[in-house]
C-alpha cells in the first residue's frame, strides 16, 4: 500500500461537476453538451449521474464526495480510540506505536469487524494503517516522552496544589506584596561535560562524534533568584572543593560570588550565606517585606537560615514536594534555556581550546556568556505566569494535568477513609461491562416493532466503545496500600517563617540529632582492641597463637618441621 498517494490525473472541480449534474437532472440538458459546457469529462459526469439517482431541485442536493479507500473502523470507533490514547498519554502511561497497533487489532476483533489477513497473521494492525490513522487524526503524533519520576507524577495532585495556592493567597492578603517583592530561588547543576548540539555530518554513518572534556563531568551548583518583574540576581556558585578561593569565579558574571564544600551541593551552612547574598541585593526589612518561594530541600529548612529570614523581613513559602516541575518558575522557563545555552558555549569553548580539558574554573566564564541569552526578562515573567504565582491564578492548571496522580488515588486500609480521597475516587468514571446489553425498547413495549428502536438495538453492540477499550486494556491503577513501617515525615507546602512551623522544624531536627547520637557503634567504628581479640577466621594463624600451642610428639610432627630440618634428620638416619 502506498502511504503517500500522488494523484496521476488532474482533479475535477467539484463546483463545476455539481452544476453539470444539476443541468442534466433538472434542466434536461444532454450529457455531452453539459460536459463540454462546464469543462467536465463525459465519463466522469456519467459516473456521478449514477450516484445522484434521486430528483434534484437545487444545487445543494447534488452529492459530490470522494470517499477514498475503505477503513477497518468507522469514524466513531476511531474517535473513541483517539480519546483513549490521549487519556493514557495524559496519565503518563502512553502507548507505543507497536502497542497501539495491537490495541487496534484487539479492538476491531472485539467489535466483530472484518480485518485484513495480514492483521490476523501478525495479531496486530499494520504499519500502513497506523500511518493512515495518524494522518486522519492530526491531533496525534509519535513523541519522545520525558522521563518523569513516580514521585513527581503522584505528588502533583489537586490537593497539594490547592494547599499551595491557599497559602500563597493568605500571605498575599496579609502582607500585600507588590510584584517586585515576589522572588523565586532554586539550584541547578552545571557540569564540565556538555550535551553536544546537533551537527551536519555524512548521511548513512551510524555514529557521529563531538569532542567533550571527559567521560564524566564534575558538577558545580548554581543558585539563582528571580523576581516576578523579570529581575535576576547574580549567580551563586558552589564548587566541589574544601576551601573557596576568589580565583574560582574569574571571568564569571558581574557581581557573582561562590562558596565551596566537598560535594559541591547546597547545604544548610551555604544556604545561610546565600540568604545573606540575597539580602545584600534585595534590601528587605521588617518594614519592606519580600516573599521568597523555594522548594522543600533539606538545606532550605535550616533553623539558622529561617531565623535570619524572619529577622530581615523575608517571608519564606515552600512548594509542595516533588512539584517543582510545575510550580517552580525557574524550572519552567529559565533553567531549560540556560542549560541549552551553556551546552552551546561549552561546544564553542572546546572548539576554541583544542586539546585542553575543561575544569570547574572555566564554568563561571561559560555561564557569563550564556546568562544574558537565557535569563531574559521575558523568560522570567513567563515563568511566574505559567505557574499561576504572578498574576495570581489558582486555576492555571487543566484537569488533564492532574491525571497522573489519579493512578495512586486509593484508600488506605490502615487508617480511616479520607473524604478528599473519596471525592477523587468518586470523580472517576465507572467502567461498564461491555458484554452487558440493556433490554431493547421493543421488549418493553409489548414486542411491538419500532424501526427507531430496532436501529438503537443495532447500535447497542458498540454503544459503549470506551468501555470496550478499557475491557481490553484497563487504565493503570495502583493496588491498595500496604501497611508499612513509619518512614521519614512527608513534607507539605508551608510558610516556613511562621513561628509554629519553625518550632515544629526545630523539634524534628533536635530529635533527629538525638537519634543519630544514640546509634550504636558500627563495624567501621569498632575499637582496635576489640578487633585484635576477635578470633581469626581466615589466613594463617598469628605468631602468638602458634607459639602457645603444644607441638605434637608423634611422627606427624615432622610435617610441621622445615624442609631443612627434615633433610638433616633423613641423613642422620641413613648414617
Amino acid at each position: 500500500m502506498v502511504r503517500t498517494y500522488r494523484r496521476k490525473t488532474t482533479p475535477v472541480d467539484k463546483e463545476q461537476l455539481r452544476k453539470a449534474v444539476l443541468a442534466v437532472k433538472k434542466d434536461k440538458v444532454k450529457t455531452q453538451i453539459a460536459a463540454k459546457q462546464f469543462g467536465v469529462p463525459r465519463t466522469t459526469l456519467n459516473d456521478w449521474l449514477k450516484k445522484n439517482n434521486d430528483e434534484i431541485a437545487h444545487l445543494n442536493d447534488v452529492t459530490v464526495r470522494y470517499h477514498g479507500g475503505l477503513s477497518v473502523m468507522d469514524s466513531e470507533s476511531e474517535t473513541t480510540l483517539v480519546e483513549y490514547l490521549v487519556h493514557c498519554n495524559d496519565m503518563y502511561f502512553g502507548l507505543s506505536a507497536k502497542e497501539t497497533r495491537g490495541l487496534a487489532f484487539d479492538f476491531a476483533k472485539k467489535l466483530n469487524l472484518k480485518v485484513p489477513a495480514s492483521w490476523e497473521a501478525a495479531r496486530m494492525a499494520g504499519e500502513d494503517w497506523l500511518t493512515s490513522f495518524l494522518k486522519r487524526h492530526r491531533t496525534l503524533s509519535i513523541r519522545k516522552p520525558e522521563a518523569t519520576s513516580l514521585a513527581r507524577a503522584t505528588s502533583f495532585n489537586r490537593t497539594n496544589v490547592e494547599r499551595f495556592f491557599a497559602l500563597l493567597k493568605s500571605v498575599m492578603d496579609k502582607y500585600h506584596f507588590p510584584t517586585h517583592c515576589i522572588w523565586n530561588m532554586d539550584e541547578t547543576g552545571i557540569t564540565t561535560v556538555q550535551t553536544p548540539n546537533r551537527v551536519i555530518g555524512r548521511r548513512g554513518v551510524k555514529q557521529i562524534g563531538r569532542v567533550t572534556s571527559a567521560e564524566r563531568g564534575t558538577l558545580v551548583t548554581l543558585a539563582m533568584a528571580v523576581s516576578a518583574t523579570g529581575r535576576s540576581l547574580p549567580p551563586f556558585f558552589i564548587f566541589p572543593r574544601k576551601n573557596f578561593k576568589e580565583h574560582f569565579i574569574n571571568g564569571g558574571p558581574p557581581g557573582c560570588t561562590g562558596e565551596a564544600n566537598q560535594s559541591g551541593w547546597m547545604n544548610a551552612e551555604h544556604f545561610v550565606k546565600f540568604l545573606q547574598f540575597f539580602q545584600s541585593h534585595v534590601r528587605a526589612s521588617v518594614d519592606a517585606l519580600v516573599l521568597l518561594i523555594l522548594d522543600n530541600h533539606e538545606s532550605h529548612l535550616s533553623i539558622v537560615g529561617l531565623d535570619y529570614c524572619k529577622a530581615n523581613g523575608i517571608i519564606v513559602l515552600s512548594l509542595p514536594p516533588h512539584c517543582s516541575h510545575k510550580l517552580q518558575p525557574l524550572d519552567r522557563t529559565v533553567y531549560g534555556p540556560l542549560k541549552k545555552c551553556v551546552h552551546a558555549q561549552c561546544d564553542n569553548w572546546m572548539t576554541s581550546n583544542p586539546g585542553r580539558t575543561m575544569t570547574i574554573y572555566d564554568i563561571p566564564g561559560i555561564v557569563a556568556k550564556a546568562l544574558p541569552l537565557a535569563v531574559t526578562h521575558r523568560n522570567i515573567v513567563s515563568g511566574f505566569e505559567c505557574t499561576g504565582i504572578s498574576p495570581f491564578n489558582p486555576d492555571i492548571f487543566q484537569e488533564y494535568e492532574f491525571l497522573p496522580s489519579s493512578v495512586t488515588d486509593r484508600e488506605n486500609p490502615s487508617t480511616s477513609a479520607d473524604p478528599e480521597e473519596d471525592n477523587l475516587n468518586a470523580a472517576e468514571p465507572e467502567v461498564a461491562d461491555p458484554d452487558t446489553v440493556e433490554p431493547d425498547a421493543a421488549d418493553q413495549n409489548g414486542n411491538e416493532f419500532d424501526p427507531t428502536a430496532s436501529s438503537m438495538s443495532r447500535r447497542d453492540d458498540t454503544r459503549n466503545l470506551s468501555a470496550t477499550l478499557q475491557s481490553i486494556r484497563a487504565f493503570p491503577k495502583a493496588a491498595p496500600r500496604q501497611q508499612t513501617r513509619k518512614g521519614r515525615k512527608r513534607r507539605t507546602s508551608a510558610v516556613l517563617t511562621d513561628s509554629p512551623q519553625m518550632r515544629e522544624l526545630a523539634a524534628e531536627q533536635a530529635e533527629s540529632r538525638r537519634k543519630k547520637n544514640e546509634k550504636p557503634a558500627t563495624k567501621k567504628g569498632t575499637p582496635k582492641s576489640t578487633i585484635a581479640t576477635a578470633p581469626r577466621k581466615r589466613g594463617r594463624p598469628s605468631k602468638s597463637n602458634t607459639q602457645s600451642e603444644p607441638q605434637p610428639s608423634t611422627s606427624s610432627g615432622r610435617k610441621s618441621k622445615s624442609r631443612k630440618q627434615q633433610w638433616s634428620d633423613s641423613n642422620e638416619e641413613e648414617n
